[in-house]
């Protein structure tokens, strides 16, 4: 296993001086370089520069060396916060965001002074005593905390853009790229944070045997996703949650909400906007003649539905008429889902089921 770890912290290493190279030399990539990235890959290299000294062989054994990889122990977790927000908010990168990585330089400088820099008889002695144990398994402790908060404070940004999103787009937004990584970075937390509690129930070496490869798979995947992004920037387009004025500041009395329902229903029939399978909020607006705010007004109050459910309503009513033609006939439910607006076989199975009550095929055999 020594020999495997040993593989991976060569190519991590090697990985991470090729991708600061590409940052500081070609301008074409380093613009899909988040910033964020390259902060924590900048640390990690140092990083793993003991880790790599130390499995050489060409010096003796010395724990500082292993010491060194701990200075990026509690910033995994920042980046990944920052990376998500940056993704999901369009946000660029502010001197202010650095104040994220202050637990990580504290904790950095007391790993210095504390197992860098004091002398081998120091360090003897904290271990007789037992101090040294405590302080490691503290360091532990500190670094699940910090890492886990600030992934969950990624996550649930995650899950709200999410779930702002459905207000201003009709279709599915496709977010597996970005999930996968929350995803995967988690289960690692979550395996550290396991181990950790089996030392106290007897088991002490085996954190402390596995969490060199956790540290070591978390430094692989934040490499592998920059690279990624590198040759395919496109997996991060996300559309942007319009920041507008709540609607209740909208001056259109009661009777002209009445005349805008009307005038919006009689869009729908006539112009059928819903078979554009991307339509947004913003350009049902703009062809109603109203702002995004006034739309989201009449749909909340006067319809009952948010955008996403009021465009796929039509589209559903859409599909079974074409189900009833002979064209339609032709067509599997997919298919017709399609002609319909829908471009997500998921999406359009969700939305008539929650429609409707079943399923599409159930629906047409209780109506034969």
């Amino acid at each position: 296993m020594q020999i495997i770890l040993n593989q991976l912290v060569y190519f991590g290493f090697f990985q991470s001086l090729f991708l600061l190279g590409i940052y500081l030399l070609s301008f074409k990539n380093r613009k899909h370089i988040n910033k964020f990235m390259v902060i924590l890959i900048a640390i990690v290299s140092l990083g793993l520069l003991g880790k790599v000294i130390q499995s050489s062989g060409l010096v003796i054994y010395n724990f500082r060396y292993t010491a060194m990889s701990e200075f990026s122990a509690l910033l995994f977790g920042p980046t990944i916060y920052l990376f998500t927000r940056s993704i999901l908010h369009k946000t660029t990168y502010q001197t202010i965001d650095l104040l994220h990585y202050v637990p990580g330089i504290a904790y950095s400088i007391f790993i210095l002074l504390y197992f860098i820099i004091p002398s081998d008889t120091v360090i003897s002695d904290r271990l007789k005593t037992g101090e040294l144990n405590r302080i490691i398994y503290a360091c532990h402790a500190v670094g699940i905390i910090v890492n886990v908060s600030y992934w969950w404070l990624g996550w649930k940004i995650f899950k709200d853009f999410l779930r702002k999103i459905k207000d201003e787009i009709s279709y599915e937004l496709h977010a597996s790229f970005l999930k996968n990584f929350l995803t995967i970075t988690g289960i690692c937390l979550l395996i550290w944070t396991v181990l950790f509690l089996t030392s106290f129930l007897g088991f002490p070496m085996l954190e402390r045997n596995a969490r060199p490869y956790i540290w070591i798979l978390l430094t692989l995947i934040i490499l592998f996703i920059t690279y990624y992004i590198m040759l395919y920037p496109q997996v991060l387009r996300a559309v942007q949650v319009s920041k507008q004025k709540k609607y209740h500041q909208s001056k259109l009395s009661i009777d002209d909400m009445e005349q805008l329902k009307l005038r919006l229903d009689r869009l729908m029939l006539e112009k059928k906007p819903y078979l554009n399978g991307k339509l947004l909020k913003t350009e049902l607006a703009l062809m109603l003649g109203v702002n995004s705010p006034e739309l989201a007004r009449l749909l909340n109050e006067n319809i009952g539905m948010n955008f996403f459910e009021y465009v796929n309503y039509y589209r559903i009513k859409e599909f079974v008429d074409l189900a009833n033609t002979e064209k339609g006939k032709q067509l599997t439910f997919f298919g017709l889902a399609q002609e319909s607006g829908f471009n997500s076989k998921t999406t359009f199975n969700k939305s008539f089921k929650k429609l409707m009550g079943v399923s599409p095929s159930v629906y047409f055999n209780q109506n034969e």
